[in-house]
């Protein structure tokens, strides 16, 4: 599926959708089987104490007609209290069972709703993480963290309370009606209408719930993401001081959600109004129905009492039969989202046989052969177009051109984040797309130009780059990228937690805890996108030594605006309109002319050749 239908624009939510049977849309619940099916156990056990409570109130009625007729017909005080002591006795050994089989039920569904969704939970995130930048190309983080918790948090109340009070009023419901039929079909004959007229607008108005409560959900994911992308930019919000734009949109949206979540409240309202009118009007003619009997003398007190809780059981199932079919819709809005999320497939797969990567020492060879690539957001314009390169084991390559020449992208396909429309990308002479991602990115490091910092410790970060690495080894990848004076100046040193996106550290500071991140991986391919970007001079040079020292013995492709940083490499790729314009060092290249050195003459103050 393509993630480019994830996304309902807020405009058309509550209208574009085309109308399907809410049956239909029950039976999308159907998703929720393979999370289900590893608890088939515990889920045998929840029906089986489900089972027993619902035949304990099935037999509470009879113990009820057993206590009028025979406790309150004995011609003696003295016997009378006996019976009746014996039947309360009776009655409350009935309750006593209830209650039990009730605990046990409640327990043993409570634990597979939370099981459930913590696995469906754990598996829209585990997939979402392995999609291809492509897909967040279309889908906002926002929408994702709403899917991941309130709509996980609908299936969980569905799975753990609704299905379960469901299956259970059905099973009262069913042998309350079966008693009816045995013990008074005529009353049953009626009830039965007054329950059809009941049923059906429950159906209507289901419908127009499960509708609501998908709009609903999806005006929720709109807050949600809008809070992740303005909280995500909280420094540029404040410094252009669009706070209360910001505040005002998120209102709107807010608002949105709000109108949406009224209009499904209102509906589901009508529907328990009339859901109570209902069952109230069943049992008071069941009553009426009774008391007639009895006086006529065609039944006991006990038999109209029987008949008055079996109808109280009856039509209190349906109505509570109709709440939790609007539960279910509303679930089954939830369980679609998420499913589309597992749905999403991404174009990098994975080989079906994988090739392995050969051993490399001095560095991996790289090489790209008539490469054409169009990022999928926009298609009509080449990011690479008929583009060759090669790079040899151990060779420090620099690219460089102006902004949009397709730089990034080269490192983009290396590490197969994307697919080449046409041509091969090789690496240690490997198609890349013939190795298995996992293998193919443990062969290459990367220093992104934004820095990415999690919110963990200096030392946990740089561990990111080798987890099984020691604390001796993150260290000396510290001291390698210049970091290690300024995280023990860190108040607790490398325990110190470093702040959600490292806003506790400066952006030269993030670029060199990067740096010793990919040291610490060690790689025989090194890539550096702006490696040093956020750095001020000093901290430049110290790190540009600290990355000669890491580039020895391995392979490393550098892409810098900045030309100081490339004059060294071995050779100078220049690059413009996703093309191969020019190669040679930098002396070459100056002393050529053209768009190196025209970029040369204004950083340098160079004069370009003629």
């Amino acid at each position: 599926m393509p993630s480019s239908t994830i996304r309902v624009p807020p405009a058309a939510a509550a209208t574009a959708e085309p109308e399907v049977p809410a049956a239909r849309r029950v039976r999308s619940l159907s998703g929720l089987l393979p999370f289900l099916r590893p608890y088939r156990g515990r889920i045998a056990l929840a029906l089986l104490f489900l089972l027993l409570a619902a035949a304990t109130t099935l037999v509470f009625p009879l113990a009820l007609k057993q206590m009028i007729d025979e406790g309150l017909v004995k011609p003696e005080p003295g016997e009378q209290l006996m019976a009746l002591r014996e039947h309360f006795l009776a009655l409350f050994g009935v309750g006593a069972a209830l209650g039990l089989f009730s605990a046990a039920r409640f327990y043993m569904v409570t634990w597979v709703g939370e099981r459930v969704t913590a696995d469906l939970r754990n598996a829209v995130y585990r997939h979402v993480v392995q999609q291809s930048p492509e897909f967040f190309e279309t889908t906002q983080t926002g929408e994702v963290l709403s899917r991941l918790t309130t709509d996980t948090t609908l299936v969980q109340t569905v799975v753990g309370s609704s299905l379960s009070l469901g299956l259970r009023n059905v099973v009262m419901g069913a042998g309350a009606l079966a008693m009816l039929v045995v013990t008074n079909p005529w009353v049953m004959t009626q009830v039965l209408g007054i329950l059809v007229l009941v049923v059906l607008p429950s159906l209507y108005f289901g419908r127009r719930v499960r509708r609501l409560s998908r709009a609903s959900q999806d005006r929720v994911a709109d807050t949600s993401a809008i809070a992740a992308e303005v909280l995500n930019a909280i420094p540029v919000v404040q410094s252009y001081t669009q706070e209360p734009r910001e505040a005002a949109r998120f209102d709107a949206a807010t608002e949105s959600a709000f109108d949406t979540a009224l209009r499904r409240t209102r509906v589901r309202a009508l529907l328990v109004a009339f859901m109570i009118t209902a069952t109230f009007a069943a049992l008071l003619w069941g009553l009426y129905q009774g008391t007639q009997a009895v006086l006529d003398g065609r039944v006991t007190a006990g038999h109209l009492g029987q008949t008055v809780v079996y109808v109280i059981i009856l039509v209190g199932s349906v109505a509570v039969l109709s709440e939790v079919y609007g539960d279910l819709l509303r679930a089954a809005g939830a369980t679609e989202r998420l499913m589309e999320l597992l749905a999403a497939r991404s174009p990098v797969r994975e080989p079906a046989q994988p090739l392995p990567l050969p051993p490399v020492r001095g560095g991996s060879t790289v090489r790209l052969r008539d490469v054409t690539f169009h990022y999928p957001s926009r298609p009509q314009h080449p990011a690479l177009a008929d583009f060759d390169l090669d790079v040899r084991a151990g060779e420090t390559v620099a690219l460089v051109g102006p902004s949009g020449a397709g730089k990034s992208t080269v490192l983009q396909l290396l590490l197969r984040f994307y697919d080449a429309q046409q041509g091969t990308v090789e690496i240690d002479g490997v198609p890349v797309n013939r190795v298995a991602l996992a293998e193919l990115r443990r062969r290459i490091g990367i220093v992104p130009q934004d820095s990415v910092i999690f919110s963990a410790d200096a030392m946990e970060n740089i561990r990111y780059g080798r987890p099984e690495a020691s604390d001796d080894e993150v260290v000396a990848a510290a001291k390698a990228a210049f970091a290690h004076d300024f995280v023990t100046a860190l108040p607790d040193g490398y325990r110190t937690f470093l702040g959600e996106r490292g806003v506790r550290l400066s952006g030269g500071q993030r670029q060199r805890i990067s740096i010793a991140r990919a040291i610490l991986k060690n790689p025989p391919l090194l890539l550096l996108d702006e490696a040093t970007s956020a750095l001020d001079a000093e901290s430049e040079r110290m790190v540009q030594a600290a990355l000669e020292a890491a580039m020895a013995d391995r392979t490393t492709i550098v892409i810098a605006h900045r030309l100081a940083t490339v004059q060294r490499a071995d050779r100078i790729v220049v690059m413009d309109g996703g093309r191969i314009v020019d190669t040679g060092t930098h002396a070459e290249l100056v002393a050529r002319g053209g768009l190196y050195a025209r970029l040369a003459s204004m950083q340098f103050g160079l004069e370009p050749a003629a």
